[in-house]
């Protein structure tokens, strides 16, 4: 590929991009985004974890019974 073909690709890129930009849809894309990668920086509250502890008892328990049947 020549030089000045990529040179021309590389111009197109950047105007679908900007174009992209524009677009509603992609704004809502990059906001949906921006909200998921805070949201999984967030630590989990212990309360939660708390919670997640007491299932996998009852599970182990349930699985635990059935095996004693």
């Amino acid at each position: 590929m020549s030089d000045t073909h990529r040179e021309v690709r590389g111009i197109q890129r950047s105007k679908a991009r900007s174009a992209s930009i524009a677009d509603p849809n992609n704004q809502i894309g990059i906001k949906l985004r921006s909200l998921y990668a805070a949201a999984q920086e967030e630590a989990i509250p212990d309360r939660f974890l708390d919670l997640l502890e007491k299932l996998d008892q009852a599970e182990r328990a349930a699985t635990a019974s059935k095996k004693g049947e």
